[in-house]
């Protein structure tokens, strides 16, 4: 075994014939159920493994998990995997500081600490760090961890969440912030939520009722906004908005503007745009007398929110007749619109902070940002220290010194701190990733997919490969829900660079990176573009010589779960290994389960038309596996995702053991008492990287390092 700490030479695999192999896979029993949509029936026969409560689903779980790590345990080359991936996570993290009353904090990690902890400074010279929140210490095996942190106005109590095994439900904890002491019983069962504090008196948060069946994946729908007030339990909790007609919204967002004038809703149906209310808080001296709220917005056609006030008027960032966002501000005794930063040809996100706006535009993926005044007048271009992304950029109206961060694939984040009126970027702190930059290169280039289209992809490599198709790569993608993939930089993707890996990021459409016509470009019964774009992605790698379909994996999550699912079943040629990630694979009945429905805008549901039906049934993974040869797959899901159910991946699986014709392996990788992805303790994804990386080289025929 080779010592992971040291540089790897830029050639350093060693291929052979891939053995071919039989692999006996746990017998799935089929129960066909079926479903009648629009006069046509539909056979599910692995319905029964959707219930997560039942003891035969637990028992599937574990004998798909023996057959899947029996072998990964035969490849000879998986814990020298683990352990350059867990040298390139081992160093010092940490992330934009941020002021609250007389203390600075940050979160920092060590090195390997499954979580990043909350430390704090005070101010003055010679003053030490303390630890203000270790989500390391919520649990024994770390499968508890840190969500929002939240400070009272006065900066005495904080507010912040966790979730356990990786779930979407959150607990809610009250702690005086000087002494750290917890000031009351945590609030349970809040879901999809911020935490918004009117004053010190108390606070909003969202949540659903408890659903009837598995809190894992039952429906939940009608969402709330609750009020707590401080020394009350949560029986006691108010109901702001949600239960009356006109009210319901399958997400609902409440928060209060700086000075506690005004509380903002927004009620939303699906993952994209929002109706927007406020309450005027000022004429009450109660709660309970507080003002009925005002709508704003009525419609669900925009992405419309409140960004900060000045007293009566609002300042707002707002995609309405405007694809690309502008800026605008309302008077609400006026009623009156006005704009502030026009549309430009870029998509535009917002920032606050020192009293400016910061406008940070995406330019063929790459940051821009420019600064204004609340009147719309530019103040300066920000200079970056190159082509990437920049995030950051925000804090009080009285803070002057603001932080960001630069990064791109293949340069570790600088943490930058600016001057809001000398315009002046230093460096704050640099990383210290073991990762030399210098070897690598990361560049853009456009290719055309099948329509004409012209789509960007960054490809990162080490420098002086060759081009003749023996690369392998990982082809990633998303192109979803407005999602913009920007570049930046991760450890897990340098070990694989280090390895001398290519990894490339296409920027398909349904994602955001040129705004909300790319979005819409990949939605509903124009999703296959999607997929389009990332088939033709992989072919002009293959073109250009980058790599070739013996040495191809493709790879994504979640929505881009379901690209790898529906672009191996409908071009299984293609590709060498493909894995699929807590991936939305039955198009079909996604939206039955948990808050699935709020996906609706960008699939379509099979119960919206008999069109829309016909259209999820064409691509729908789960039901598009043939009798075919099929690429080497390694599914990924988690027993406690409560986003995208695994019961998706489950019955993915299935099919594909079922009617696989090839030799090359297709297995499932299930992780226990973890979710989604948030939170998911570092070794866990140490652990699951070097299996994944293990699992791709040896199907491309690696047999050693």
């Amino acid at each position: 075994m080779s010592n992971p700490t040291k540089e790897p030479a830029s050639k350093q695999f060693t291929s052979t014939e891939a053995t071919s192999s039989s692999h006996v896979y746990p017998n799935t029993e089929k129960r066909v159920v079926s479903d009648v949509y629009f006069g046509q029936t539909i056979d599910d026969p692995y319905r029964w493994l959707e219930d997560d409560t039942s003891e035969e689903t637990a028992e599937w779980v574990d004998k798909q998990n023996a057959v899947t790590f029996d072998y990964l345990d035969t490849i000879p080359y998986r814990d020298e995997l683990r352990a350059r991936i867990a040298h390139a996570q081992d160093y010092k993290k940490s992330s934009q500081p941020f002021v609250r009353g007389e203390y600075t904090y940050y979160y920092k990690n060590d090195g390997l600490q499954n979580h990043s902890v909350l430390y704090r400074v005070k101010e003055g010279k010679g003053q030490a760090e303390e630890v203000f929140l270790d989500p390391n210490t919520f649990s024994e095996d770390g499968t508890t961890s840190l969500g929002s942190v939240s400070f009272s106005k006065d900066h005495s109590l904080v507010a912040y969440t966790i979730s356990e095994g990786g779930s979407d439900w959150r607990k809610i904890f009250v702690i005086n912030s000087e002494t750290k002491e917890q000031l009351e019983p945590e609030i349970v069962d809040a879901k999809f939520t911020d935490v918004s504090w009117l004053g010190s008196k108390g606070f909003y948060y969202s949540s659903y009722d408890k659903p009837d069946g598995s809190q894992l994946s039952a429906r939940t729908d009608q969402h709330k906004l609750y009020y707590h007030e401080l020394g009350t339990s949560q029986d006691k909790d108010k109901v702001i908005f949600g239960n009356a007609e006109g009210e319901q919204h399958r997400y609902v967002t409440g928060y209060t503007t700086d000075d506690d004038d005004y509380l903002i809703i927004l009620g939303q149906e699906s993952t994209s745009g929002n109706r927007l209310f406020y309450i005027d808080l000022t004429s009450a001296s109660t709660l309970e007398e507080a003002q009925p709220f005002e709508t704003l917005i009525d419609h669900v056609d925009s992405d419309t929110y409140v960004i900060d006030n000045q007293g009566d008027t609002f300042i707002l960032y707002t995609n309405l007749d405007a694809p690309n966002g502008k800026v605008a501000s309302f008077n609400t005794r006026t009623k009156q619109w006005q704009d502030i930063i026009s549309e430009k040809p870029q998509p535009l996100e917002i920032s606050t902070g020192g009293g400016y706006l910061f406008a940070h535009y995406m330019v063929d993926v790459v940051s821009k940002i420019q600064q204004f005044d609340y009147q719309g007048q530019l103040i300066r271009d920000i200079q970056l220290p190159g082509e990437g992304t920049a995030s950051g950029l925000r804090g009080k109206k009285e803070h002057k010194q603001l932080y960001y961060t630069f990064t791109n694939y293949v340069t570790p984040p600088t943490i930058l701190s600016f001057d809001v009126d000398a315009g002046e970027s230093n460096v704050y702190q640099k990383s210290e990733a073991p990762f030399d930059a210098d070897l690598y290169e990361s560049k853009q280039v456009f290719y055309t997919s099948k329509d004409g289209t012209k789509v960007p992809v960054i490809i990162s490599y080490r420098k002086g490969i060759s081009l003749d198709g023996s690369n392998p790569t990982i082809l990633y993608g998303y192109g979803g829900f407005n999602v913009s993939l920007t570049p930046s930089f991760s450890g897990t993707v340098a070990s694989w660079l280090e390895l001398g890996g290519v990894f490339a990021v296409p920027n398909l459409r349904g994602g955001g990176e040129y705004g909300k016509d790319w979005h819409k470009g990949g939605t509903q019964q124009q999703k296959q573009n999607v997929f389009d774009d990332f088939i033709a992605a992989a072919e002009f790698l293959i073109e250009q010589g980058y790599t070739s379909s013996e040495t191809l994996a493709i790879r994504g999550g979640s929505n881009g779960g379901l690209l790898v699912g529906a672009c191996m079943t409908q071009r299984p040629d293609l590709f060498k290994v493909a894995l699929p990630a807590v991936g939305v694979l039955d198009m079909l009945r996604y939206h039955t389960f948990t808050s699935g429905e709020g996906w609706a805008y960008d699939f379509g549901t099979s119960a919206q038309s008999q069109d829309m039906f016909e259209y999820l049934l064409g691509y729908s993974p789960v039901h598009n596996v043939e009798s075919v040869s099929y690429p080497a797959t390694l599914v990924t899901t988690a027993d406690h995702d409560d986003r995208v159910v695994p019961a998706h991946s489950y019955k993915f699986i299935s099919e594909l053991q079922d009617k696989h014709q090839g030799e090359s392996p297709v297995m499932i990788r299930i992780d226990v008492n973890a979710g989604h992805g948030a939170g998911m303790p570092l070794n866990k994804v140490i652990d699951l990287t070097a299996d994944m990386y293990a699992f791709t080289l040896f199907n491309m025929g690696i047999q050693q390092l």
